[in-house]
């Protein structure tokens, strides 16, 4: 059945696959972006250019529009979260939100999601400039589970890679070990779980069209990695050796450089149905894409 979709943050990475998975499936979308990273999509979609930060402008451009689901990749904060709830209550029948793996501590504990309770978790009202990353995601879904009047799903996923990443996280990685550079991390044993841009954008699409899915979801491919065997990883590919330091130099830090295991279980998903793909199947060649680059 064809939906009218709201999607804010479209146009690169995860949210871009998003969009176009949803124009395959013939829905109707709109994007709403600041419009200075273009729309790669013309004509296919209605775009909205509004700066998600200003009420005013938000509420003049889409103030009385309704959406059977809404897509909100790049809220930040309690703030965002709040003005979104008055302004869309009683206006859609879904909303998606990218939360993070950053909800929870780095505690070396595998992540399920009743290690965060936004339901009990005490607001505190401010921009996303007043909290961390982690702590602004965290106040978010405290605000949307406890103002929203319509359905929230809080998608929270850990590290999402791609040969796409404008954040070029892995590619940090690559890039350094090609050169001979050296890179900073805390704990090399620490492990991680990942998520690859693709699989991000086809479990958004999954959960917003699940009716019965709704609170927060852990997304993670199957498995984790250590950070040593992700380098050696890299080296492989590159066919260069590391230059590692255990160090807290923030010029050579690796965006990886966690003091602990830190993963998520997909536990809850899984059971639900979603079919996630196994890590170790698709790292390597993404490390190998990368380093041909």
């Amino acid at each position: 059945m064809k939906k009218n979709i709201l999607v804010l943050g479209g146009t690169r990475f995860f949210g871009r696959k998003l969009v176009e998975l949803l124009l395959e499936d013939g829905h109707n979308v709109s994007i709403i972006t600041r419009g200075m990273s273009g729309n790669p999509f013309g004509d296919r979609v209605e775009h909205i250019i509004a700066d998600r930060e200003n009420k005013v402008n938000l509420l003049e451009k889409v103030g009385g529009r309704t959406f059977d689901i809404v897509f909100d990749n790049i809220c930040y904060s309690p703030k965002a979260a709040y003005t979104f709830c008055e302004m869309f209550n009683g206006k859609i029948g879904k909303l998606l939100f990218t939360s993070t793996l950053s909800t929870y501590t780095v505690d070396g504990k595998a992540k399920s999601e009743n290690d965060f309770d936004p339901y009990t978790y005490e607001i505190k009202m401010g921009g996303s400039t007043d909290f961390t990353y982690g702590e602004g995601k965290r106040q978010a879904e405290a605000v949307f589970f406890k103002y929203a009047t319509f359905p929230v799903v809080a998608v929270r996923f850990p590290i999402v890679m791609g040969e796409d990443d404008y954040t070029r996280r892995l590619h940090f990685h690559v890039n350094r070990v090609s050169k001979g550079e050296p890179i900073g991390f805390v704990n090399m044993s620490a492990e991680m779980s990942f998520i690859q841009a693709a699989e991000a954008a086809q479990f958004l699409k999954w959960a917003g069209m699940a009716e019965e899915v709704e609170g927060p979801y852990n997304a993670t491919a199957n498995g984790k990695i250590s950070l040593s065997d992700l380098i050696n990883l890299v080296e492989e590919a590159t066919g260069k050796t590391a230059d590692i330091y255990i160090s807290e130099n923030e010029e050579i830090m690796s965006p990886y450089a966690v003091e602990d295991t830190w993963y998520m279980t997909n536990e809850k998903a899984t059971k639900e149905g979603f079919q996630f793909t196994d890590l170790h199947d698709w790292l390597k060649p993404l490390i190998e894409a990368i380093a041909k680059e």
